[in-house]
């Protein structure tokens, strides 16, 4: 379907009504029939979320929806990129891999930076998907050269493909190349004038911590915990605070300061709960019984 002249609304209209679907019908499942109709009307817009769900049903790509005008509302890279971060977030690594797949072959993703994007994220879903290991830290580290060889003073995108390698040598156990890595992305985070998404160093403060308590050097662990739970105050953002108490929590009952841990593990916990996150705050409070019972 050519894009030329048309909007999103009625691209969005002449595909439904050509799968023969009523508004509630395309409806179901991803929002209201309201919401549908005021998406047609471009009155509001759907999420990049939304906007997959309604193209795979219509078994449209997302090109459909992006193919008009340049002052149109959605750019096709950027959506792609959104829904790969978002897919991230929820650990949904099978949804990540099917869309690399889809636009490796499309020619806007052989722009260096778009192409790193991609390359950056297979190596994530090569690791978490396959097991395997070394294919995963050669993506990332050629996603990396595609724009800094030398390694030399990087920008926040290379240091997040850093600290995606540190996370992947954490998990597979290499835990002092692990450590290693976390430093340095941290270092290098330090030094730049401006940091665009300050999640970036929750994401080094706990993988570094994590990767420490496996170590079993819980007081060095405790000291990128605290400076993790205090960036998330500073930054009022809720992002991996759980995660972090949990951890304090855990380090401390290493150490045999079972107060202090017990009180880190409840905090954790109750985080958890304002968080809606049912799943990891049944999880600690298990591991929090059982822990205390055998110390």
């Amino acid at each position: 379907m050519s894009g030329v002249g048309y909007s999103f609304g009625e691209i969005l209209e002449s595909l439904r009504i050509y799968k023969g679907l009523s508004l509630a019908e395309l409806a179901e499942g991803i929002c209201s029939r309201q919401d549908m109709i005021q998406f047609e009307k471009e009155e509001k817009y759907p999420t990049i979320d939304q906007l997959y769900k309604i193209a795979m049903k219509l078994e449209a790509g997302l090109d459909h929806f992006f193919d008009f005008d340049s002052t149109g509302t959605f750019n096709h890279a950027i959506a792609v990129m959104e829904l790969i971060k978002k897919y991230k977030r929820e650990r949904d690594y099978q949804a990540i891999h099917e869309i690399i797949q889809k636009e490796k072959g499309n020619p806007l993703f052989k722009h260096t930076s778009l192409k790193q994007f991609l390359t950056w994220h297979e190596g994530i879903c090569t690791y978490y998907l396959d097991g395997d290991r070394d294919r995963s830290v050669r993506l990332l580290n050629e996603a990396l050269d595609m724009t800094n060889s030398e390694r030399k003073e990087l920008d926040e995108r290379e240091i997040e493909i850093l600290t995606s390698l540190a996370i992947i040598e954490k998990d597979s156990g290499n835990l002092e190349a692990s450590v290693g890595i976390f430093k340095r992305a941290l270092n290098d985070l330090t030094v730049l004038a401006q940091v665009q998404d300050s999640k970036i160093w929750l994401r080094i403060l706990y993988g570094l911590a994590q990767a420490l308590s496996n170590l079993e050097e819980y007081e060095e662990s405790l000291i990128y915990c605290s400076k993790g739970i205090d960036n998330c105050i500073y930054e009022e953002n809720m992002y991996l605070f759980g995660e972090l108490h949990y951890q304090t929590g855990m380090n401390y009952i290493k150490l045999g300061k079972l107060m202090a841990g017990k009180e880190f593990l409840e905090r954790a916990v109750n985080i958890f709960n304002l968080q809606q996150n049912e799943k990891f705050a049944r999880l600690v409070a298990i591991e929090m019984e059982k822990l205390l019972k055998h110390c």
